[in-house]
């Protein structure tokens, strides 16, 4: 890997991205002026402050780079440039990029800040190839690099698809080295709020307790999620719908009946199940529990629904380029699997586009300790990452195996 890549993920690491609070367009910037001092020519694409605050954001900027190199298929590499915030116990400065031991150590080094290098790079070196060895190719990639992966997509790739501002035959997302996910999770988040009446401690009986319905509801709901065990998916690495229950509030005071309860829970869906047809069960299951309760409500609302990624016809020839370059660069069989997170390639699948994950990244998010402390990324990944990137690129332009594998960033 050359030290100008590694300088570029370093600009990257520290220039923050937290999401939230979600002030994204200072990174946006910071990309823009490092693609450009590469030779690639930006679009910025700043989204309307009304919409950016909807998503509970402060501001947002996606940039679009295109290369034409003919006519042909369009292939999209996008990754995200926001990032969980850092939390507690970190050996070092979160946002220091520092190399020990061959890794780089930041916030959103590897959860995607790195895919921006991978991709890039990898787009550089297909530049140097057609231009200087004459390497003929026919189609147009291009680099959708967004910012709201953490708010759910919805004003990134989402919002550059339903523009008509792209719309690619391929779409590769930020992933890992040494493994082609190519189905994934989907989401649903609901806000539950039960309400009763209040009363004095003194005299409960005059109220209806909304904790008190909260909590069965609750228990209803965790009896449920082991129902979900028997639901299997039968795409490698998921294995079936979850459950959780992450935030709870209310109340009024110590010596008071509460009368409102709120909780949020996160509901995985699987590729094979219905994203509607979830949060119906779910919503059927709440009213139920709550019919249960004299003088108790129950109001829900939808926060996020995303939509699993499930394979689309097409996506085999992604897998297949991959596959035969990276058994060349790394010296063996990577597969093609599921994750049980959710990210912003379901935007693609959705809208009928062929899509994969890879990039440049370890076995396991667990492995780089994305989204903790200490997150890290060995360098020596990104290196290779960024050759099966650019070989699978000059390949699904046209060019054989044979040929392709003679690029070398």
């Amino acid at each position: 890997m050359s030290d100008s890549q590694a300088r570029f993920l370093a600009e990257l690491v520290r220039t923050p991205s937290d999401n939230p609070p979600g002030d994204c367009a200072p990174i946006a910037d910071k990309a823009a002026v490092l693609l450009e001092k590469l030779g690639f020519q930006v679009e910025r694409h700043p989204v309307p402050a009304g919409e950016v605050v909807a998503a509970g954001m402060v501001s947002l900027t996606n940039l679009v780079v295109r290369e034409r190199f003919g006519e042909g298929p369009v292939i999209a590499l996008n990754a995200h440039g926001d990032v969980v915030p850092p939390g507690l116990g970190w050996s070092s400065d979160p946002y220091g990029a520092e190399i020990r031991d061959g890794r780089m150590y930041g916030r959103g080094v590897a959860v995607s800040k790195s895919d921006f290098a991978t991709y890039a790079y990898a787009l550089l070196a297909l530049k140097e190839a057609h231009v200087e060895s004459r390497l003929p190719l026919a189609g147009t990639v291009e680099l959708h690099l967004t910012f709201d992966e953490e708010t759910g997509g919805e004003l990134g790739p989402r919002w550059l698809l339903e523009r008509g501002i792209s719309r690619p035959d391929y779409a590769i997302s930020a992933g890992f080295t040494y493994g082609i996910t190519t189905a994934h999770n989907g989401c649903l988040h609901l806000e539950v709020e039960v309400t009763g009446r209040s009363a004095h401690a003194a005299r409960p009986q005059g109220g209806a307790d909304a904790l008190e319905a909260a909590t069965a509801i609750m228990g209803d709901l965790y009896a449920l999620r082991k129902q979900f065990a028997t639901r299997r998916s039968k795409t490698p690495g998921i294995d079936a719908p979850t459950l959780v229950i992450g935030l709870v509030s209310g109340g009024i005071n110590t010596n008071v009946v509460p009368d409102s309860v709120k909780f949020r829970l996160d509901r995985r869906v699987i590729p094979e199940e219905d994203p509607q047809r979830a949060e119906d069960e779910l919503r059927l299951a709440l009213e139920a529990s709550a019919a249960k309760w004299a003088g108790i409500g129950c109001r829900v609302t939808r926060i996020l629904l995303a939509r699993p990624l499930a394979p689309v016809p097409g996506q085999e020839k992604l897998v297949a380029a991959i596959q035969r370059h990276a058994r060349d660069v790394l010296g063996e069989d990577i597969q093609p699997g599921g994750t049980p997170i959710y990210t912003d390639a379901r935007h693609y699948s959705t809208a009928g586009i062929p899509t994969v994950l890879y990039g440049a990244g370890p076995r396991t998010l667990e492995e780089a300790n994305g989204h903790r402390a200490d997150e890290n990324l060995v360098l020596e990944d990104l290196r290779k990452a960024t050759k099966v990137v650019a070989r699978s690129l000059a390949e699904l332009l046209g060019q054989t195996g044979a040929a392709a594998s003679g690029i070398a960033p």
